[in-house]
């Protein structure tokens, strides 16, 4: 019994258990003086304890006062004998059989302590009863958990190391309304819950259980008995910790954690996000240097993002996920993060450096569905708990997985403390919460006959309305600075609208900050994949983003998902032979940085990888090799990209009005013909900003543009055929002054030098 197995498959030591008693009651049976033992577990309660039955273990287990004196009764299966020790007595325990132990004391009162010496064939030990204890969870708890309201679920729910009435163990707490019984099993009792019953706290449906001695590292799960009798061994729902996959357990877990970051977190509200630069480099943590830890990444992506320039990073899902193919969007631990890269400290540490260096961290977040893992939420207590009860509902007809039951409160609950608990536990910035428009249209993905409106008529899912609503309004109130992120793919109307602002749908807003804006990824891609000769007949597909530019406050996101399934690495979209593939690359990614909204890139992309991304290799880091015959190529576009972060953050034109028309003017949205776009980005004091974006491989001389006329010259300070982005270097080396010839609308114009499927930037002399 010294030593503790770290798997529920260790054979259970079956020799050390006691053979059965007679089939008698301990009260039939005779006691050493030939009375009865009143202090025996009756018959019913005895069975139901058995069979993991039992709601109120503690009423029964433990010390109790009876006629006579203070009976004890312990359930510790296995045992030999089980002694009781207070102060000034000692008595050992009558064997009633089946591993009850009981004994009546001539004491006049429950003794405040008491510790129980509990012979195996191995050893002795000496323990704390757990039945002696008082609920470790208060009532206002269980009122707030009844509500749905408890903001802080994770301080009252899952293992929680403590000290109570003065004695150090776990409190292990969850929620299982339709388990007819609960029982806790892990290494400290090697996988056998039986001797360790949690009682039901009333009609809240948690069921809770304080554990002296055991601590943190500790393995367990939850031994639940189903309405029809059948168990199931379950991971905890609010596990912070867990094991690493494929391996399921959850562990005991205390943060030790001492932040550093409190210069960041005092200054994250001081601009808001909508009014701030914001560009954001997504990364799939476990491939983007395959193999190293959260503490080994630590070590060296803050000084990469930080070099690159860009302002916030973007972690696809943390949350532990039992298959790595889902790159974590298949959620089991929704407050774990995953155990591949290390603890939940070493996330921590992660987040900390991130901070230090001055990049913000969003995280990807995934409250749409979960998957079926019988070890996991699925009909989690033996009936549709988590998910939705009626099949039509719970299934989703993409992923195989299942939807949240956003109507129930406890549900409801669970989410927006999850994602409460993100930002405050590990000072998360922002969450992007994923497939938003999954969760909002009860016919999404489903034929007629396969959903049922709602109780309007509609195909809004009325409930995922409610709860997103509540997430937003919730984690904004709690925690200044941070952003929430829909990526949502249709046109709901307003998705970054306030909650309390009802719009003509007839809804209030989401309440989201920012939304992905899939349109203009979609048809901006399509632009620049066809040759340029056939580019003037797609013009609309870049200038249409901008009549709903300001609909919502949008991310311009070049994603994960548009790399993968053959849908081809960025720079393999572009036409052409090599070098029009970077050009077009280059000339691409000026026009986003300079279009309204904020920006989003995925790893890889930056130094124009030719390959689709992958999970199982990552980024493919060998092109920037000095070695590698065509380094300079892809150093030149990670270059640019580096170049276009440090313009974008110094010109508030680029970033201070993103969400105001007055931010934005045409110059020219209709040169079809020539494959030019050209408009005016101003900030808040309305310096402008000029960008030109010109997808034809020809060079034009003399081009002329219309200008302000209030503007004495202008000169270049971005061109994305530079020489040193690997371009051919046409560029516009002198300020550019106005002329008082009228064009494109305009009482003044210039002329340029347009670079071959190049974007250039120009700002006042």
């Amino acid at each position: 019994m010294t030593s503790r197995p770290r798997s529920e498959d260790t054979p259970k030591k079956n020799s050390a258990r006691k053979p059965a008693a007679e089939e008698r009651t301990p009260a039939e049976r005779p006691a050493a003086g030939g009375g009865p033992v009143p202090a025996g577990v009756g018959p019913a309660d005895r069975r139901r304890l058995l069979d993991g039955t039992h709601h109120d273990p503690h009423g029964v287990l433990g010390a109790h006062p009876v006629t006579g004196g203070v009976a004890f009764r312990a359930f510790r299966p296995y045992a030999l004998g089980v002694t009781v020790v207070t102060e000034g007595l000692r008595a050992e325990l009558r064997d009633d059989g089946d591993g009850f132990f009981s004994g009546l004391l001539p004491l006049r009162a429950v003794p405040d302590a008491y510790r129980l010496l509990v012979a195996y064939e191995e050893a002795v030990l000496e323990t704390e009863d757990a039945y002696r204890f008082l609920p470790a969870l208060g009532e206002l708890d269980l009122h707030l958990i009844g509500e749905g309201r408890h903001e802080e679920l994770w301080r009252a729910l899952g293992a929680e190391p403590m000290e109570h009435q003065g004695v150090t163990g776990t409190r292990f707490t969850v929620w299982a309304p339709n388990a007819r019984g609960v029982r806790v099993a892990g290494g400290f009792n090697f996988w056998d819950g039986t001797g360790h019953p949690m009682r039901s706290l009333g009609s809240s449906g948690v069921w809770e259980l304080f554990v002296p001695a055991i601590g943190e590292g500790e393995l367990y799960k939850f031994d639940i008995t189903r309405p029809d009798g059948s168990r199931t061994l379950r991971a905890d729902p609010m596990a912070r910790r867990t094991e690493a996959p494929p391996a399921t357990s959850s562990i005991v877990h205390a943060s030790h954690h001492e932040w550093r970051d409190a210069e960041w977190m005092a200054k994250r509200a001081d601009r808001p996000v909508h009014e701030a630069p914001f560009s954001v480099y997504e990364i799939h943590l476990p491939s983007w240097r395959p193999g190293l830890t959260y503490r080994q990444l630590a070590e060296q992506l803050p000084a990469y993002v930080r070099d690159l320039g860009f302002t916030h990073v973007e972690l696809m899902p943390v949350a532990e996920h039992p298959f790595g193919g889902s790159w974590g969007y298949q959620v089991t631990g929704f407050y774990a993060p995953t155990a591949r890269l290390g603890t939940p400290d070493d996330f921590r540490h992660l987040v900390d450096a991130l901070h230090r260096a001055g990049i913000g961290v969003l995280m990807d977040w995934v409250p749409a569905h979960f998957p079926r893992d019988e070890w996991a939420l699925a009909e989690f207590d033996g009936r549709p708990l988590y998910e939705h009860a009626d099949p039509l509902r719970a299934a989703h007809p993409d992923w195989g997985t299942l939807e949240f039951d956003y109507g129930r409160r406890e549900v409801r609950n669970f989410l927006v403390a999850n994602a409460t608990y993100w930002c405050e536990e590990f000072h998360i910035d922002g969450l992007r919460v994923d497939a938003v428009a999954s969760m909002l249209y009860l016919d999404y993905s489903r034929e007629p006959g396969q959903w049922v409106p709602n109780e309007h008529g509609g195909r809004e899912n009325l409930d995922a309305v409610a709860f997103l609503q509540e997430m937003n309004a919730t984690v904004y109130r709690r925690n200044p600075g941070i952003v929430t992120i829909a990526e949502e793919s249709t046109a709901w109307d307003g998705v970054t609208r306030a909650t309390h602002h009802t719009g003509p749908g007839g809804f209030g807003g989401l309440g989201f900050g920012l939304k992905w804006n899939m349109g203009w990824m979609h048809d901006s891609l399509d632009y620049v994949s066809h040759e340029p000769v056939h580019r003037k007949y797609h013009h609309d597909g870049m200038t249409f983003s901008m009549v709903y530019a300001y609909s919502e406050n949008y991310v311009l996101p070049i994603s994960h998902d548009e790399v993968v399934h053959g849908k081809r690495s960025l720079v393999s979209k572009m036409p052409g032979d090599w070098w029009q593939q970077r050009a077009n690359l280059r000339a691409y990614l000026g026009f986003m940085w300079a279009h309204p909204g904020k920006q989003l890139l995925f790893m890889g992309q930056e130094f124009a990888q030719g390959a689709e991304w992958s999970e199982a290799h990552g980024p493919d880091w060998w092109l920037l090799d000095p070695a590698y015959g065509a380094e300079a190529d892809h150093r030149g576009a990670r270059d640019l990209v580096r170049d276009l972060n440090t313009v974008y953050r110094g010109e508030p034109a680029l970033w201070e009005r993103d969400t105001d028309p007055s931010g934005f003017a045409w110059i020219t949205g209709d040169s079809a013909d020539d494959n030019v776009f050209a408009f005016l980005r101003h900030a808040a004091d309305g310096t402008p900003l000029l960008a030109v974006s010109h997808f034809s491989p020809a060079v034009r001389h003399g081009y002329r543009l219309g200008v302000p006329e209030d503007v004495p010259a202008w000169h270049e300070v971005l061109n994305t055929d530079a020489l040193r982005y690997g371009g051919g270097d046409v560029t516009n080396p002198d300020p550019v002054k106005p002329e008082p010839t009228g064009r494109h609308g305009r009482p003044a114009s210039i002329q340029l030098t347009l670079p071959p499927l190049a974007t250039v930037w120009l700002r006042p002399a």
